[in-house]
């Protein structure tokens, strides 16, 4: 049979089918009844806007800083102090390498790196102290 003949003959069986179904089963009532609800207000989507924030001003931001690393030090020395006996468990310490930590090669732009490395003195760059003037 040709693709043309099988087209002829098939094309009235399928159009007559996807009649009997929208009409017959209410599938188009279905489908009217989604758009008109799509339709509806119901659903648009409006803009808040976001109230302006208070900008925290340089003596709040130090008090808050000078506050926080107060109780970071009261913390530490409540814990320090008397925690396993004086002992600093972290003495002679030093971090991991991603190779240590996860046992196998390691794939990275730093993975080669010690942690400790301190890296490179950046500050001898030509034109490196403008940086903090064109931040303001």
């Amino acid at each position: 049979m040709k693709r043309d003949e099988l087209k002829q003959v098939l094309k009235p069986l399928i159009k007559q089918c996807i009649k009997e179904v929208i009409f017959e089963e209410g599938v188009l009532s279905n489908i009217i009844a989604e758009v008109v609800k799509g339709t509806s207000g119901a659903q648009l989507v409006t803009e808040q806007k976001a109230k302006p924030q208070r900008r925290v001003t340089q003596k709040e931001a130090k008090t808050r800083n000078k506050k926080l690393i107060e109780q970071k030090k009261r913390l530490l020395g409540a814990v320090g102090a008397d925690a396993y006996g004086g002992i600093d468990l972290f003495e002679g310490t030093a971090p991991m390498t991603d190779r240590q930590a996860t046992g196998g090669p390691v794939r990275g732009p730093l993975s080669d790196v010690d942690p400790s490395d301190p890296g490179i003195d950046i500050t001898q760059i030509p034109g490196a102290g403008l940086w903090s003037k064109l931040a303001k």
